[in-house]
């Protein structure tokens, strides 16, 4: 009979599955690898946060973010505002300048700051993420604050930051860039 295995190696089995896709990894697909239910994923995956573990969960699933790769990264945040018509657009703009967008953020006037992670590296993964929200009917967050939102957004050089930043000017949606 074999052995069942333990919640932590199960949990070490996530991050090695996670850690060896170039995509982002579904709960569906890790609850279907592992044996076990997806919610029993997200309390995994959860727990392995806990411990400072960059699992990060995407709209297409999860993956790591390597914080050695954070180091020799540029970072900017910068400030958008536009009606669900432009998402579309604005995302295709930056990472079409080779810029990865790691999130969407919000202020919400009863809960503060509200995050969402994307990690959007590709017009492929934007396409997933209108599909998503497409198939199940929700709203992104920006719709909370009149169009109003926040994006942190990730490149090799500040100059593909330049170039996204402009087109987001060009695009009439940029409100400004802020330090990160």
């Amino acid at each position: 009979m074999e052995r069942r295995q333990s919640g932590e190696e199960r949990r070490q089995g996530l991050l090695q599955l996670i850690q060896e896709s170039e995509r982002p990894v579904t709960g569906t697909k890790l609850a279907k690898q592992a044996g076990v239910s997806r919610q029993v994923i997200v309390q995994d995956l959860s727990l392995l946060k806990a411990k400072g573990y960059p699992v990060v969960a995407t709209a297409r699933g999860y993956l790591l973010n390597d914080p050695e790769l954070d180091a020799s990264r540029h970072i900017r945040k910068v400030v958008c505002r536009h009606g669900i018509d432009q998402l579309k657009a604005e995302c295709d703009a930056i990472v079409d300048e080779g810029v990865i967008i790691r999130d969407v953020i919000v202020e919400h006037p009863v809960y503060g700051f509200l995050t969402g992670e994307l990690m959007l590296k590709s017009r492929r993964d934007v396409r997933a993420l209108i599909e998503q929200l497409e198939e199940t009917q929700a709203t992104p967050l920006s719709s909370l604050t009149d169009g109003v939102h926040l994006h942190t957004l990730e490149a090799d050089s500040e100059a593909a930051l330049d170039a996204a930043i402009e087109a987001l000017d060009r695009l009439g949606i940029l409100v400004s860039e802020l330090d990160a």
